[in-house]
């Protein structure tokens, strides 16, 4: 084995030679040689004269092996990934059940290896991890909250809070938290249409979990739900800013305080909509937004009696179509 100097070989440039190195027989000092990888014994062989030119290569090839009793099982070079939601190195060994010849004892093994407290508490939480990403993807919810609401469950499973508790309540709640945590608040209603689980009860599960795991949630504002419903209302851009005004000068009203953030984004929707001409009616933001139609009213109504201190020109001057003539009086 050697490397190419001095004068350039046939069908290459100077360049080429100068830049590269190429492996060539010693002997054949042929330009395009013939050199064979004899993995099995670990050397570089010339095809044409069988000269030996290396020795201990590696075979970097994947060894692809299976350990089945038939050969028909795929074979795999390396175990499952390790989930970082799990304890332990996970390198524990399954005892399969075995086929329709086997004599049952591995069935035996099988089932005494699944009574292990190790094995049930695995179990447990891979069934609850996985009821979490069949939720969240139900609600096109992010992975990064799906995530974060098995970190969550994983502490509640750790420190045996699930004792004594409903344990879909529990996963409600997570994902609950999760979303609050990564910014992306969740009502009470959608989680629980989402996990069909009574409302007290993830209430309930919710100030639980809290208080136990000195989770820091924050507040939900209306500001955090106003973009999420907006853009279900196929509203656009303007719309959303100009709701966005409303809420905020809304929140210093006196007459308005205790109204709930949600029914207060609501309302300042239903305002916003209509003051450009693009109006949606209280049936269809209740639909989304999961308030009833006469809380919104009731609510718009405060807004409407207080337009003036509203309709500030920094929102009417935001959008030409924006004029007070377009609201509806309640």
């Amino acid at each position: 084995m050697s490397s190419t100097n001095g004068a350039a070989l046939p069908g290459f440039s100077a360049i080429d030679e100068k830049f590269s190195v190429k492996l060539i027989c010693r002997n054949c000092r042929d330009p395009v040689p013939n050199i064979v990888e004899d993995f099995a014994s670990g050397d570089y062989v010339c095809g044409d004269c069988g000269l030996v030119l290396g020795d201990r290569i590696i075979d970097t090839r994947s060894e692809w092996r299976t350990f089945a009793n038939d050969e028909g099982g795929d074979p795999s070079r390396v175990g499952n990934a390790a989930n970082p939601f799990l304890d332990g190195a996970q390198l524990d060994t399954v005892i399969a059940r075995g086929g329709d010849k086997g004599s049952g004892l591995a069935k035996d093994l099988n089932r005494a290896q699944g009574r292990t407290t190790a094995q049930r508490h695995e179990r447990n939480l891979v069934q609850a991890y996985k009821e979490i990403s069949a939720l969240c993807d139900a609600y096109d919810i992010p992975k990064t909250i799906v995530d974060i609401a098995k970190q969550l469950y994983k502490k509640v499973e750790d420190d045996n809070l699930q004792r004594g508790k409903n344990n879909d309540a529990i996963i409600a709640a997570c994902i609950f938290l999760a979303c609050r945590q990564d910014n992306a608040p969740r009502t009470f209603k959608e989680i629980c249409a989402l996990t069909k689980v009574d409302r007290k009860d993830i209430g309930r599960t919710f100030k639980f979990l809290k208080s136990k795991l000195g989770a820091n949630t924050g507040t939900t504002s209306s500001n955090d739900l106003i973009a999420r419903f907006c853009s279900n209302l196929n509203l656009d851009q303007e719309t959303w800013r100009i709701t966005k005004l409303l809420t905020e000068k809304a929140k210093d009203m006196e007459n308005i305080s205790g109204k709930s953030p949600l029914s207060i984004a609501s309302a300042c929707i239903y305002m916003a909509s209509h003051l450009i001409g693009d109006g949606r009616d209280a049936k269809a933001i209740s639909e989304i937004a999961g308030v009833g139609e006469a809380t919104i009213k009731t609510t718009y109504k405060i807004l409407y009696f207080n337009r003036k201190a509203l309709l500030t020109p920094d929102i009417m001057d935001r959008n030409t179509k924006a004029s007070e003539a377009n609201l509806i009086s309640p």
